[in-house]
């Protein structure tokens, strides 16, 4: 846990809180916390910090589906030491908040994931809950996902994932194909307090239940929208379902991009990273699960050619949304922070500027680069 810094005034450059760029205000951390949002001249005993004038100063990023980092790959470590390893990478990457993503795994691996989740799910960790990308997915959408792993899932899985989002101290997000058990199956996780995304996925759109509220890597590894059978996709567009995106220009063309900015609420988009133990390093090939996956061309694949992660920072899927689908700097940095706090359910201590937050902020240039973070108000450079 970082060390909580001494009280400080931030002012001098602009400031993303309230939805919109503003000018002319200052931010007061204190403890950890976001304490105001005040005029750049107000009167303060906190120690006063002038940014460049050039800046913008915005809520921490926030990675939903975070594989790995710094060297490290969560399903090779799905322990601790681990979690914390790959949250230092993606600081030093601009992000303030992750979930540790295991992918598809064997029962007992997913279980030591499980038992260790509790011990660094903690306040001031960036560490805000962790991700379940499968085992409970479609054979028929396996993408990278080893297709002998996969399952339903079964009585000892409900009472472990049960168990884990009563004791968690922040999220437990579940990816799963909707078709592989019965909807009562995902309405007691629901009920439980599991947080469901249909992913990998080769459902029926009638099949999608309400207890889905989040759709993971939109339209990666699911069957396209056709007349007669709409599927996951239309399920995705036509409702107020969080959908996660991976904007790297491999992943998905900018036209199905932009079709999906001009169906759905900005509000309800989340970029995503993808990525995978690479991110931050020079590394030109790591192994997931006994397959060598190279890092080419500015994606990730296996030999065969089939894309396993992606090779992506959050704030670089901030400026690819800038550049490729032309919205405003400040609306994709929503699209990191806010939209992902709020589909999380973290949303009154995560993802904005303003009083009552956790003090995870990120300081932007003008060009939409990364010049360093605060955690629970500790700055942490890039």
């Amino acid at each position: 846990m970082p060390q909580i810094a001494e009280p400080v005034f931030l002012h001098g450059c602009a400031v993303l809180t309230g939805g919109a760029v503003q000018s002319g205000l200052g931010v007061l951390l204190d403890a950890g916390v976001i304490q105001a949002v005040l005029p750049a001249t107000a009167s303060t005993t906190a120690r006063r910090e002038a940014l460049p004038p050039e800046a913008l100063l915005a809520p921490g990023l926030i990675d939903i589906q975070v594989n790995g980092g710094g060297g490290v790959l969560f399903n090779d470590e799905p322990h601790a030491e681990a979690a914390h390893a790959i949250a230092r990478a993606h600081r030093r990457l601009g992000t303030t908040g992750i979930l540790p993503t295991l992918i598809t795994s064997d029962p007992d691996t997913m279980a030591r994931a499980a038992a260790a989740a509790p011990g660094f799910v903690q306040p001031g960790t960036g560490l805000l809950g962790v991700h379940f990308e499968g085992p409970f997915l479609s054979p028929l959408r396996p993408g990278v996902h080893r297709k002998d792993l996969i399952r339903p899932p079964g009585e000892h899985d409900l009472a472990l994932l049960g168990t884990l989002a009563k004791t968690l101290q922040g999220a437990l997000l579940l990816t799963i194909a909707p078709e592989c058990a019965p909807a009562e199956t995902w309405h007691r996780l629901a009920r439980a307090g599991v947080i469901l995304s249909a992913g990998h996925s080769a459902a029926a759109y009638e099949a999608v239940t309400p207890s889905v509220t989040g759709i993971t890597h939109m339209y990666n590894a699911m069957n396209p929208p056709a007349a007669r059978a709409p599927g996951l996709v239309a399920a995705a567009l036509l409702s107020d379902r969080y959908a996660g995106v991976i904007v790297d220009g491999h992943h998905v063309h900018p036209a199905m991009l932009r079709l999906l900015l001009a169906t759905k609420d900005a509000s309800r988009i989340i970029l995503v990273s993808d990525s995978m133990s690479v991110a931050g390093t020079d590394q030109a090939s790591f192994m997931l699960q006994g397959r060598r996956i190279l890092r080419r061309d500015g994606k990730l694949v296996t030999e065969d050619g089939t894309l396993a992660g992606a090779d992506l920072s959050l704030a670089q899927a901030v400026r690819n949304a800038v550049s490729m689908l032309g919205v405003s700097l400040a609306s994709a940095i929503l699209m990191a922070s806010a939209n992902p706090a709020d589909f999380l359910g973290i949303g009154q201590r995560h993802g904005r500027i303003a009083p009552g937050r956790q003090a995870d902020l990120a300081l932007f240039t003008p060009e939409g680069d990364v010049a360093g973070t605060w955690l629970a108000g500790a700055w942490q450079a890039s």
